[in-house]
């Protein structure tokens, strides 16, 4: 994946991720990575952490609100929890949070660096500058309240913090990526996600070399007081002369919550479904006698295995992935729960066979993606509010949960709104 991925608009969503959909997004998350890095090796998984549209698919794919601000404070968390007990074996440590978590990020990069010997002060050094640049030098509008600072063993690493602009409702999300990265103040971001709001003042990008080395200059030629008198000078005339900026490619996240068919790309969702129901009875025939998994769980695991082999294009419309577990809020349905335990347990028993050297349910999971590709141009389905109306009318056989409760029988769930 390209170290530039583009940007999108992420509303803000207020509430908090209830303690039964946290802890499968810890699980699920974790077994996700471990299959990447079993697959591709922790720096594939470093650079689809810095894609932001990879990013957005991995937390719907788990069952968070696909389109909110909230999914980086959720898939950071999540891979916080869940890749804890399993930083030594896989090499890969994820620091720093949300608030005060984001604070105490340098002090956690100091430990790991003395745990697995490389320099920790110097990532806490650059914690410290990668976070006063995107507060400081890309002056956007956006105040940081996130910096989450994932490291590899070999001191490797990506860095994912957020931004929010109160007044209007909307988040910006920051990636960094030390592959490739050749200095923190000429355009070092692998991508900003976010509104473009107007014309910004970016310090970090290479065509201000200039402006930087002219403050400095004035700094040292008339001090802050002089500068305050030549900016009251300024203030009020008319910005230089000059072209836009190149703006790089965005994808624009709408202010609904709901899932709506312009918000998916449904050759793809076809795809998905019709591959699983051609490799599902093959690939997974065993699992298919178990008694409560079926059809449902495949079609789920078509979706996770296009986060673990995807490639970068087919990230483009975060949405699509929702119909895997549904979201907290809702939409597109609520969590199907009983799908979600069986996707956990097929994920888990794929990634501990395969370190056994038997890489049979791997292999199923990697064809089933294979497959999805190869049918893209010629399968089709129900349009996706059937698909959506479906999974509501089954919700509670699937164990559908949300921050509402848990879903009725259909024949009673009439009486509860149905719009949040």
């Amino acid at each position: 994946m390209g170290r530039r991925a583009g940007s999108a608009d992420l509303p803000l969503h207020g509430g908090r991720v209830p303690a039964w959909l946290g802890q499968r997004m810890a699980r699920l998350g974790a077994v996700i990575v471990e299959a990447i890095i079993l697959e591709y090796g922790r720096d594939e998984l470093l650079r689809r952490l810095a894609h932001p549209f990879w990013f957005q698919s991995f937390g719907a794919v788990m069952g968070m609100d696909w389109h909110s601000s909230g999914i980086t404070t959720s898939v950071i968390g999540a891979l916080k929890r869940g890749l804890a007990p399993l930083s030594g074996e896989l090499g890969i440590h994820v620091c720093g949070g949300r608030g005060r978590h984001s604070r105490a990020t340098p002090g956690e990069l100091v430990t790991v660096g003395d745990r697995v010997g490389i320099d920790g002060s110097a990532l806490a050094l650059t914690s410290r500058l990668v976070a006063k640049i995107d507060s400081a030098a890309v002056q956007d509008g956006f105040d940081l309240y996130l910096h989450g600072f994932i490291v590899s063993d070999d001191g490797r690493w990506v860095v994912v913090q957020q931004g929010m602009n109160g007044d209007r409702r909307q988040a910006r999300r920051y990636h960094w990526l030390s592959e490739g990265l050749e200095s923190f103040v000429d355009a070092p971001h692998a991508a900003i996600e976010g509104r473009q709001q107007g014309r910004i003042v970016n310090l970090a990008d290479r065509r201000a070399a200039e402006s930087r080395g002219r403050q400095l200059e004035l700094l040292g030629d008339i001090g802050p007081t002089g500068i305050a008198r030549e900016f009251a000078r300024l203030e009020g005339k008319a910005a230089s002369a000059g072209g836009p900026e190149p703006l790089l490619p965005h994808l624009i996240l709408p202010d609904h919550h709901d899932v709506r068919p312009e918000d998916i790309v449904d050759r793809r969702l076809h795809a998905a479904f019709a591959a699983a129901a051609d490799r599902g009875p093959e690939d997974f025939a065993q699992l298919l006698l178990v008694p409560g998994v079926g059809a449902r769980t495949v079609r789920a695991l078509a979706l996770v295995a296009e986060v673990v082999h995807g490639a970068p294009c087919r990230f483009s419309d975060p949405a699509r992935f929702s119909l895997a577990h549904g979201g907290k809020d809702r939409h597109p349905y609520p969590v199907p729960t009983k799908v979600y335990d069986h996707t956990i347990t097929v994920m888990k028993s794929a990634v501990v066979r395969a370190k056994l050297g038997h890489e049979e349910e791997l292999a199923a999971l990697r064809r089933l993606d294979a497959q999805a590709r190869r049918l893209e141009a010629t399968a089709s389905g129900p349009a996706v509010e059937a698909i959506i109306a479906e999974e509501n009318s089954r919700s509670h056989e699937y164990g559908g949960r949300s921050v509402f409760g848990w879903e009725p029988p259909c024949d009673a769930g009439t009486a509860r709104g149905r719009s949040t």
